[in-house]
C-alpha cells in the first residue's frame, strides 16, 4: 500500500507538470492571437479612415482607391501570417512540451531507480540506529558462522612430506601437554599458514585460556582475527568480545581497530567504521595488511555515513630515490646485483643496530631471498620471530612473508 501511495503521489506530480507546460503553451498561443488581433484591427480601421476622406473630399477617389489597395493587400498578408504562426506555435509548442514532459519524468525516474531506494520507506536516523542495534543483537554465534563458512573455504594446503610430519608431531606434543603456551602458540600460527582454520581458533582460544589476564591486545586482536578468518569474514559476537578486550588492553591496537571497524560496517554504522578506519590509513604503514582492503572500502563507506571524503593517492613504500634509479638503469646487470646488495646490507645493518618495523623485516626477508640468499634470510627470519615475540600477529605478518620468498615457516 505505501508503494501504491507513492507512484500515485508521483505521478499526480508528474500529471503537475505536465499541466504547466500546456498552460504555458496555450498562453503562448493565446499572445499570439491577441498580437494578431491587434494588427488586423488596425488595418480594417485604416480602410475605415480611407473611405471616410474619400466620402468628405479631402482624399481623391483615385489615390484612396490606390491606398485601399495597398492596406487590403497587407490586412491579407497579416491575416495569413497569424494562421502560419498561430499554426507553428502549436505544432511546435506541444512537440516542445512532449519532449520536455518526456525527458523531465523519464530523467527522474532513471535517477531515483539508481539513486533512491524504490520499495523502501522512510529511515530516520534513530530508526537506522535501532535496525543496528537489532542486527548486531541478532548475529549467530562463532560456531553457526564457521558451519555456514565451511562449504565455501578453500582447501587446506598440502604442505610436503616433512613439514607434514612436523605439524603431526606438534599436534601431538600440544595434546600431551595441553597448557604449554609455546606449543599452542606455534600450533595456531602454523595451523592458520595452512588454511586449517578452525583448527588454528581452537589453539587461540586455548592460549588465551591458558595465559588468562596475562594475555596482550595482540593475542585477543589475534584469536579474533582467526575467528572471522575461520567465519567467512564475519565477525560474530565471540569475535568482538576478543577485539573489545584488545582495545581496552591497548586502544591503539591497529588490528583490532581495523576488525572493529568491520564489525560497525556488517551492522550498518558506517559512521563508527570511518571513525576507526580513517586515521588507520593516515597512520599507516603503508604496507600494513589493512591498508589494501581499506583503500578499497573507505569511499563507500564514507558515502554510507554520509561524509564528503576523498581517497588520497596511495604512499609508496621507502626505496631507492630518483637519482639512483636513474643510476641504475646506466649499470650493468652485476653493477646494479651488488647496488641492491648494498641497500640490502644497510636495512639489515640498521634493523641489526637499531631494529625497526614489522614491514621492515619482512622487507629483508624478501630482498634476501630474491638475492638467493634463503639460508641468510632463514636466519633473518627466525631473528624477527624473536624480536616479535610475545606479538602473534606481527608474527603472522611475518610467517606470510616468509612462506611468499619459498622458507620454512
Amino acid at each position: 500500500m505505501q508503494m501504491i501511495g507513492f507512484w500515485a503521489a508521483a505521478g499526480g506530480m508528474g500529471l503537475a507538470l505536465a499541466a504547466l507546460f500546456v498552460l504555458a503553451l496555450l498562453r503562448a498561443r493565446s499572445e499570439i492571437a491577441t498580437a494578431a488581433e491587434f494588427d488586423l484591427k488596425v488595418y480594417r480601421d485604416q480602410l475605415a479612415e480611407i473611405d471616410r476622406d474619400i466620402a468628405r473630399g479631402t482624399l481623391p477617389a483615385d489615390e484612396g482607391e490606390r491606398q485601399r489597395v495597398e492596406v487590403s493587400r497587407r490586412l491579407l498578408e497579416a491575416d495569413r501570417a497569424a494562421s502560419r504562426a498561430s499554426r507553428a506555435a502549436s505544432r511546435d509548442g506541444l512537440m516542445l512540451a512532449a519532449g520536455l514532459i518526456v525527458l523531465v519524468l523519464g530523467s527522474s525516474y532513471w535517477v531515483y531507480t539508481r539513486l533512491g531506494a524504490p520499495g523502501y520507506p522512510d529511515l530516520p536516523l534513530a530508526e537506522r540506529f535501532a535496525q543496528s542495534d537489532a542486527l548486531r543483537a541478532s548475529r549467530p554465534p562463532q560456531a553457526e558462522m564457521e558451519a555456514t563458512a565451511a562449504a565455501s573455504r578453500p582447501a587446506p594446503i598440502q604442505p610436503d612430506a616433512q613439514f607434514a610430519g612436523l605439524m603431526e608431531k606438534l599436534r601431538a606434543a600440544v595434546a600431551e601437554r595441553p597448557d604449554d603456551a609455546r606449543g599452542l602458540e606455534l600450533l595456531a600460527a602454523n595451523e592458520a599458514r595452512l588454511g586449517n582454520l578452525p583448527e588454528a581458533r581452537a589453539a587461540m582460544e586455548n592460549l588465551i585460556r591458558v595465559k588468562g589476564d596475562q594475555a596482550t591486545a595482540d593475542e585477543h586482536a589475534a584469536l579474533a582475527e582467526l575467528m572471522i578468518m575461520a567465519a567467512g569474514g564475519l565477525v560474530s559476537p565471540e569475535a568482538e568480545s576478543h577485539l573489545a578486550r584488545a582495545l581496552t588492553l591497548e586502544q591503539r591496537n591497529a588490528t583490532a581497530r581495523y576488525y572493529y571497524g568491520l564489525m560497525t560496517a556488517q551492522v550498518g554504522r558506517f559512521d563508527r567504521t570511518f571513525a576507526l578506519w580513517r586515521p588507520l590509513l593516515d597512520e599507516g604503514p603503508p604496507d600494513a595488511p589493512w591498508i589494501e582492503p581499506i583503500r578499497a572500502q573507505i569511499e563507500d563507506v564514507a558515502m554510507r555515513a554520509g561524509i564528503d571524503f576523498t581517497l588520497p593517492p596511495a604512499a609508496g613504500l621507502p626505496g631507492p630515490d630518483a637519482d639512483a634509479m636513474a643510476a641504475a638503469e646506466d649499470m650493468t646487470a652485476e653493477d646494479r646485483t651488488a647496488m641492491i646488495e648494498g641497500m640490502v646490507a644497510q636495512l639489515g645493518e640498521r634493523l641489526a643496530t637499531e631494529g625497526g618495523t614489522v614491514e621492515e623485516w619482512a622487507r629483508l626477508i624478501s630482498s634476501l631471498s630474491v638475492l638467493n640468499r634463503k639460508d641468510e634470510a632463514q636466519e633473518i627470519y627466525a631473528e624477527a620471530l624473536s624480536k616479535f615475540e610475545g606479538s602473534p600477529s606481527q608474527q603472522s605478518f611475518l610467517r606470510e612473508a616468509a612462506l611468499d620468498a619459498g622458507l620454512t615457516p
